[in-house]
């Protein structure tokens, strides 16, 4: 993944096209792309600086946590509604979620989809040449 260029650098590159050097000379003096040149112009003309911007992580998931509550009222009073039936009922509502944005969603907030077991089980051992509690 690239690496995001130092704030110094490009008020030092976008000083040197304001004085007069072009995109591609001022690229090559720095040692940066024209084409980067350009995008940092744009956005201090857009934003008043040519702040970095956030690189990588997750973009999307804010639409998937704005409905928080409808999500977990979809999983049911017994919180044992599969995810497509979680995706169902969403849907019911208006909301169209992915079956991979809803696990993700589980994974974040801890909510597990495996069935309670209990440790030992009570049926006949599978090895009944072996005495009980050793393996």
């Amino acid at each position: 993944m690239s690496k995001a260029l130092s704030l110094d650098l490009r008020v030092r590159v976008l000083a040197a096209v304001s004085a007069g050097a072009t995109h591609r000379e001022a690229g090559e003096r720095f040692g940066v792309s024209p084409a980067s040149v350009s995008r940092w112009r744009q956005r201090k003309r857009e934003e008043g600086e040519p702040r970095t911007r956030a690189l990588g992580g997750d973009r999307r998931s804010e639409r998937i946590e704005a409905h928080h509550d409808a999500v977990l009222a979809a999983l049911g009073p017994a919180k044992d509604a599969t995810i497509e039936e979680v995706r169902h009922t969403l849907a019911r509502q208006g909301l169209t979620f992915g079956f991979g944005t809803i696990q993700r969603f589980f994974v974040r907030h801890g909510i597990t989809r495996k069935k309670d077991r209990p440790c030992r089980g009570t049926g006949p051992s599978r090895h009944p040449e072996t005495p009980s509690g050793l393996v």
